[in-house]
């Protein structure tokens, strides 16, 4: 029988995502010796599923949308992408499903990577089975850190394991276009999935169970999104369910609430998240196999002094650059406490606080048009009991929106706390918004009074012209 090794670090992380991969960027920052375990690739969804291959699939599709809407360009870009090349793009931006470089650049931190699958044993404890059935015994003198992100959740619908739905995972991966595709959500994967696919040629058929479509922006996002969609040929149904799926002779069988029948090649859904703690050994150490994990804002699990939860599984923002923020407090707050510190800065917006999740976390949706939102939406804002105020501003009237492409459609709202005179969220919708955001998350995880936000002189003629327009209309009424 072979000896199961034990190997001792300051701190073990369990998953090797931009979240994990942050967390032991901070922790060897700090000196501190850590073991990063991983089952699949290093790099995690984010490189190889989601955020990077379907951004690399929305680029060329909203380059095109922006040339056709540019006087001198548009007849040069009226013919159909080249799928291949947009898929050959992907495929490099996802370094074709290999993690030769992600390993490397932990190999320069000086990170310990343990391929296998990773389960917490007892305290301060994680046994990796690696691929080969030999175990490894990792004991954590100060931390172990979960980030294990989330997987797709389907339906409970009869016989759906045998239609083969895509996933958030076949549909940034796919080798072609199907012919047609039905996309069941509304929300971001749905919607920048359905972008995707109609302008690389499928015929898209969008069923959103809701009254609309990014439920969790402003209305107005869904809305022109949706609207936009309708426009580049998508068919688009609110206020749809889907009863029954089969797949006959290879064509799969939609059929609704409604009692529509809908045939396609492909059907993805995309109906939400779940957290992969199912089999972590969450057991062991007294918690909830396959739950999300409470945790405190220095990202470390209630009730516990030696277990940290970082990225989607604590369930605060599903959001990559949110888990890597998060990532960067939870790395301090190890080593803080590592080093014997008393008392962290704990208050909001102290170095060991993730306050931003609460106050200010902010998104890009990369359909056409783009939308971008940061802070509290107004019907959030409400709910706080807080006194606010909405502002809103046509974009299509800054002069340098009407410069970026001719009939531009876009719209911006500010949300005020009217008491402080700070702002508590932002929107933005339109084509080049996401460049926007990030002035916008400034302002609201900085509460800059809007007295000093006078003062942030936006460049003429750009479409940041939309900040002295809301202020203006802010102040006039």
């Amino acid at each position: 029988m072979t000896e199961t090794e034990s190997i001792a670090y300051d701190v073990v992380v369990l998953g090797a995502g931009p979240v994990g991969e942050n967390v032991a960027d901070r922790t060897r920052a700090a000196g501190l010796s850590t073991a990063v375990v991983e089952s699949e690739l290093v790099g995690g969804e984010c490189s190889y599923w989601a955020c990077m291959p379907s951004k690399a699939l929305l680029r060329p599709v909203i380059a095109r949308a922006d040339a056709r809407r540019t006087p001198g360009l548009r007849q040069a870009v009226q013919g159909p992408l080249d799928t291949a090349a947009v898929l050959a793009h992907r495929d490099y931006y996802t370094s074709h499903w290999k993690d030769d470089g992600q390993i490397q650049w932990l190999d320069s931190i000086g990170a310990d990577v343990h391929r296998g699958h990773g389960r917490l044993s007892g305290p301060r404890t994680v046994t990796v089975t690696g691929p080969d059935g030999g175990q490894k015994v990792l004991t954590a003198r100060h931390a172990v850190a979960v980030s294990t992100g989330t997987r797709a959740v389907l339906p409970d619908l009869p016989g759906l394991a045998e239609v083969r739905p895509w996933t958030s995972r076949e549909a940034t991966s796919a080798k072609a276009a199907p012919g047609r595709l039905i996309v069941v959500g509304g929300g971001v994967v749905a919607t920048e999935m359905a972008t995707v696919w109609q302008a690389l040629g499928s015929q898209v058929t969008l069923l959103v169970r809701g009254k609309g479509l990014l439920n969790r922006m402003e209305p107005f996002a869904g809305e022109l999104v949706a609207e936009a969609l309708v426009e580049a040929g998508a068919d688009v149904r609110t206020g749809t369910s889907v009863e029954s799926v089969t797949r006959e002779n290879g064509t799969v069988v939609v059929v609704t609430d409604g009692g529509d029948r809908i045939e396609a090649d492909e059907i993805l859904f995309a109906t939400g998240r779940a957290p992969r703690t199912d089999d972590i050994g969450l057991d062991t150490v007294g918690l909830e196999p396959g739950s999300w994990l409470e945790v405190d804002d220095s990202l470390r699990v209630t009730g516990s002094q030696w277990l940290y939860a970082v990225g989607d599984v604590n369930h605060r923002a599903l959001l990559t650059h949110q888990g890597k923020y998060q990532a960067r407090i939870a790395g301090a707050a190890i080593a803080a406490r590592a080093s014997g510190v008393p008392i962290l800065e704990s208050d909001p917006w102290g170095a060991h606080a993730a306050t931003a999740d609460h106050a200010a976390v902010p998104q890009v949706v990369f359909t056409d048009p783009e939308a971008a939102a940061v802070g509290l939406s107004l019907a959030e804002a409400e709910q706080t009991g807080r006194r606010v105020r909405a502002v809103d501003y046509d974009l299509a009237s800054v002069s340098g929106a009407g410069l970026y492409a001719d009939g531009y459609k876009g719209r911006a709202r500010m949300v005020v706390d009217l008491e402080r005179e700070i702002l508590l969220g932002v929107t933005f919708v339109g084509p080049g918004v996401g460049e926007l955001i990030h002035s916008a998350t400034v302002a609201v995880a900085g509460e800059v009074p809007i007295s000093r936000l006078w003062h942030a002189v936006p460049s003429y003629p750009t479409i940041s012209e939309v900040w002295l327009r809301l202020l203006e209309a802010y102040r006039d009424n």
